[in-house]
């Protein structure tokens, strides 16, 4: 989520409207190249570096040696639990002072074909299991490879500090703390402790930072972790894992053959502890993390604060799976921006939200309250703490509007309209399909319009009276992502009527200039700048074969639409992260596994390093030359 729609909302924005209006760069083109590419007169600054030691003491990774088998030595994975750990995702940027921010970075999951020689030769056989069994360290190191990295970094030289008391790892095995009605849960807390702890944080994607200065991480695709959940279990974890699920048989990564506490049969109620949004202090290293329950489980890909109308906060949060929906928190509480500590717990108490999207263009946000509608006692349902583990389950039964994967979301600091990054929906159009658990109505809509929807869409959002906390909205379909061929772009929607748009249609907010727009699909993380302007990354199959990147277009006014490429990332890299420093001039982007679809032993990328090292998940600082003037100018 987009930290910087916080600190516009929350009146903290450091540059004006004048100063930050218009886009001015020479657009990009897309390539295939293994390197990041900016516009003229914009350099990029790499800051964080997979394996980047983050304490006085500790080894860098030698990116020479892991072709080499080099990350298969046990104390690879003791260095990795204090190193910048792998797959960088969203990111939080605050301020110590004029010169020095604290970063954090989640770290997703770990690509074990670009880990490990010989994980791609055992996969082909089918003999993962042997592999990991041979090998448990390779187990030990993924643990330590994912969570969250925060290091503090010089704003004016963009390095980082290895000194800094500030710095921390959080991985597989971190202590912490579930929070929230969902805590008493007897299927999460057996024993009723007042506190209970877990084990770790994983498959961290977007974030979002408050107004109180914390950073939340998102738990998604947690269940590629968990193997062997086919077995019998009682009624009440079926129930539990019906809509989000386990892996029947063998897990992504084969954590089971190392360490049992990932083995579904044994451990049936472990994989419940995650899929949260967990909420961390950056500036106290000390303090235990907190999985805030209140804002439900599901496969979360973001948490965007903002501040409502009355002083409360609304949390957005996109459910990232063919689909499923889009949700709203609004805290019980307001925020207190005098007397921080009152608000430490304030995401606890309040209301969780569902969209529902009517075709006339009007939504209604449903609340996920337990007592209400379907959600009783009478329908299976036996507390709050049931209604938020089993969120999806309850979303259902009130009738929310499945999108197609449901992603970032960010808050336009001008208008207030939320936007909503809808990646892809390969299902769409089939009609009622048995899809995540239940049968779902995969037909078009007007809010899903394509049949199939290879390329995504974007969302725009208008809460009544421009206030988060509001219970209806508006909606319209942004953009409708992929070519825009001049004869296949449209200059309006259609009426909704029974025939769904084909895959090659696009509409870019209006917009009719086809060789002005940049062709992009799949986008996946938003952000804006103080002038309204949106910024998209994207993470899936470009046009022509190209690379993924950055893209940005305004969001009002006569350019609205004309989407423009700002960057292109290296081989077979999604890019993440997008945001922008409070002066409006830098902009940080993380880059998730370069060199996808290779291997240890046959790398299709070298970046950042080059020559024969292998590619490494890294943040990077992108901001003009010149040091003059915002971002686009």
């Amino acid at each position: 989520g987009s930290g910087l729609a916080v600190l516009a909302l929350a009146g903290r924005a450091a540059w004006s409207n004048t100063e930050a209006a218009g886009l001015a760069f020479q657009p990009i083109q897309p390539n295939r190249l293994d390197t990041v590419t900016v516009p003229d007169g914009y350099s990029v600054t790499t800051v964080l570096r997979w394996g980047d030691p983050l304490f006085p003491g500790v080894a860098a990774l030698d990116a020479m040696r892991v072709a080499a088998g080099g990350l298969l030595d046990p104390a690879a994975a003791v260095h990795q639990q204090r190193q910048f750990g792998f797959n960088c995702d969203g990111m939080g940027v605050f301020a110590i002072d004029e010169d020095r921010f604290v970063l954090c970075v989640n770290h997703e999951y770990p690509s074990a074909a670009l880990l490990f020689p010989g994980w791609e030769e055992a996969r082909a056989i089918r003999q993962l299991g042997e592999f990991v069994r041979a090998r448990p360290q390779a187990v030990a190191f993924m643990q330590a490879a994912v969570g969250l990295s925060v290091v503090e970094v010089d704003r004016r030289s963009w390095r980082y500090r290895q000194d800094s008391h500030f710095n921390r790892r959080v991985t597989a095995h971190t202590p912490i703390e579930l929070a929230g009605p969902a805590s008493s849960h007897p299927l999460l807390n057996p024993r009723g402790v007042a506190a209970p702890l877990v084990r770790g944080t994983l498959n961290n994607c977007a974030a979002g930072t408050t107004p109180w200065r914390t950073y939340l991480t998102a738990e998604e695709n947690i269940d590629d972790f968990f193997g062997n959940g086919a077995g019998e279990v009682p009624d009440d974890v079926a129930n539990a894992r019906r809509r989000f699920g386990v892996r029947t048989r063998e897990s992504a990564y084969r954590w089971e053959f190392a360490d049992e506490r990932f083995d579904a049969s044994a451990h049936p109620t472990e994989s419940l502890k995650f899929g949260w949004i967990v909420e961390i202090d950056p500036f106290a290293p000390a303090a235990r993390p907190k999985k805030r329950t209140a804002l439900g489980r599901f496969k979360h890909e973001s948490a965007t604060p903002v501040i409502a109308a009355d002083g409360r906060v609304a949390v957005y949060m996109g459910d990232d799976q063919e689909f499923e929906y889009f949700y709203k928190f609004v805290t019980a509480a307001r925020f207190d921006p005098e007397r921080p500590t009152a608000n430490r717990d304030l995401l606890d108490s309040g209301t969780l939200y569902v969209a529902r999207f009517f075709d006339d263009g009007r939504g209604e946000w449903l609340p996920l309250v337990f007592g209400r509608g379907e959600l009783t006692r009478e329908h299976g349902f036996a507390s709050q703490a049931d209604v938020l583990l089993r969120c999806r389950e309850a979303a259902d039964r009130l009738g929310a509007t499945p999108l197609d994967r449901p992603e970032d979301v960010a808050v336009n600091p001008q208008t207030h309209k939320v936007y909503v990054a809808c990646t892809q929906g390969l299902d769409r159009g089939r009609g009622t399909i048995a899809f995540g658990g239940r049968d779902v109505d995969a037909s078009t809509n007007a809010v899903n319009p394509r049949a199939p929807n290879p390329s995504g869409q974007i969302v725009e959002i208008a809460e009544s009276h421009a206030d988060a906390a509001a219970t209806s909205f508006h909606w319209d379909v942004f953009v409708l992502a992929g070519a825009p061929n001049r004869d296949r772009l449209l200059a309006a929607l259609p009426e909704v009527s029974g025939a769904a748009l084909s895959p090659d249609m696009t509409y870019f907010a209006g917009c009719r200039d086809a060789e002005a727009l940049g062709a992009f699909a799949n986008p996946d993380n938003l952000g804006f700048d103080a002038g309204g302007n949106l910024w998209i990354v994207t993470d899936g199959a470009q046009p022509d074969r190209n690379n993924n990147g950055c893209f940005v277009c305004a969001t009002e006014g006569q350019a609205r639409g004309r989407v423009q490429q700002f960057m292109c990332g290296p081989v077979g890299a999604e890019i993440c992260g997008c945001e922008i420093t409070a002066d409006g001039r830098t902009l940080l982007l993380t880059i998730q596994h370069p060199g996808e679809r290779g291997s240890a032993t046959g790398p299709i990328s070298h970046w950042p390093d080059g020559g024969d090292a292998a590619p490494r998940p890294s943040l990077v600082a992108i901001q003009r030359r010149d040091g003059d003037g915002p971002l686009g100018s």
